[in-house]
Parts: C-alpha cells; sequence; structure tokens
C-alpha cells in the first residue's frame, strides 16, 4: 500500500454501507482506482465488493436465471482477490414494501445481499436493481484500518445508486466529485501522474 493525500474523516468509520475509495497512489493492481462498498465491517475484520470492475462474462453464461434481474451492464464484476469462483449478488429492492424479500438480507437503506439459491421467482419482483460479483474484497481485524491510517483508503458514505451505477468506469470520480474539497480534486488526477 502507500501513502494518498493527507485527508480523512476522523468521523467517518469503515461501516457496512460506507464506501472505500482508493487513494490515486494505490499500488496494488486488485484495487487501484477502485470504490468498494463494504458490506461488512467490525471487530473481526471487513468484507466488501469492488464497485467499478466489470468483467466480459456475461451473467447468462453462469447464472442463466439471474440474467434477467441483473441491471446493465448484464456482465459479472469482479468484486475481489478473494474466492473468485464464488459469487456474491447485490440488491436494491424496491422500498414501498415492510417486509423484506425472502433470500435478502439488508446491508443499508434499501441494499443489501441476494442468496443465489433462492429461486429468482422469489425475488424478481421485490428487485429494482442486481448486480452479482465474482469474489470479494476482505481484510483480517485491524488490517482496513491500518491501510486507512496509511491513507490507501478514503472512507466516505455510500449513495443507494453506488452498487448499480450505470457507468461503473466513472464512478471513483464520481464519487471522489461529490465529497467536495481535496477529495474533489483527486478524481481529477490521471492514472499515471507523468502523464500530468
Amino acid at each position: 500500500m502507500s501513502r494518498g493525500v493527507e485527508w480523512h474523516d476522523e468521523s467517518m468509520e469503515p461501516v457496512a454501507g460506507s464506501l472505500l475509495v482508493a487513494a490515486p497512489t494505490m499500488e496494488d493492481p486488485n484495487f487501484a482506482r477502485t470504490i468498494v462498498l463494504l458490506l461488512d465491517a467490525g471487530r473481526d475484520g471487513a468484507l466488501g465488493v469492488v464497485l467499478n470492475r466489470p468483467t466480459q462474462l456475461e451473467v447468462a453464461e453462469v447464472l442463466a436465471p439471474w440474467a434477467p434481474v441483473v441491471c446493465g451492464p448484464d456482465v459479472l464484476f469482479r468484486g475481489g482477490p478473494v474466492e473468485t469462483d464464488s459469487a456474491l449478488a447485490v440488491a436494491r429492492v424496491d422500498s414501498g414494501d415492510d417486509e423484506e424479500p425472502v433470500g435478502w438480507r439488508r446491508v443499508f437503506e434499501t441494499t443489501g445481499l441476494v442468496d443465489l439459491d433462492v429461486p429468482v421467482e422469489l425475488m424478481a419482483s421485490a428487485v429494482s436493481s442486481l448486480r452479482i460479483f465474482a469474489g470479494y474484497s476482505g481484510w483480517s481485524s485491524g488490517q482496513l484500518e491500518d491501510e486507512i491510517a496509511h491513507g490507501a483508503w478514503y472512507v466516505v458514505p455510500g449513495h443507494p445508486g453506488d452498487p448499480f451505477a450505470d457507468d461503473p468506469a466513472a464512478l471513483w470520480a464520481a464519487v471522489l466529485r461529490r465529497q467536495g474539497g481535496q477529495l474533489a480534486m483527486l478524481a481529477t488526477m490521471p492514472a499515471e501522474p507523468t502523464q500530468n
């Protein structure tokens, strides 16, 4: 990991539903210019999925029953370097119903995890947006906090639409811009500093 801009909000702790924004100086190729949605964070560690790394593999090729439910692009996303042969699904449900759908677990607001073993028919009508991620990103106890302290990540609030952004490639810059101040300025930093 490498040091980023000397900025972090002491009040923003890594919690489920928050975003990890990779500092522009992130050296780990698994996370360079990524946005990670934290699905779980606590004393035992943290788990999340990278939101802006679509693959070329169509959902229909590996999880055909779920293909009609996913929002575009209709491909698997690379959720992280851990257990890349497994899949996690993140979905937003319609907020009009007080009862949570079978097979869905809330992470924040109307966004949660979907059990892909549940029949699609039970979920399809309740889901307004869904993405499927191959693998996930994980940190052991204290590891993420150390990386944040060393400037590798900025922790910012997540928005309900972030996991389902129409243009995943633009998400890193968009999330930085909406923070304002020094973080917004980082959105324009070239991927290769020598190009500046």
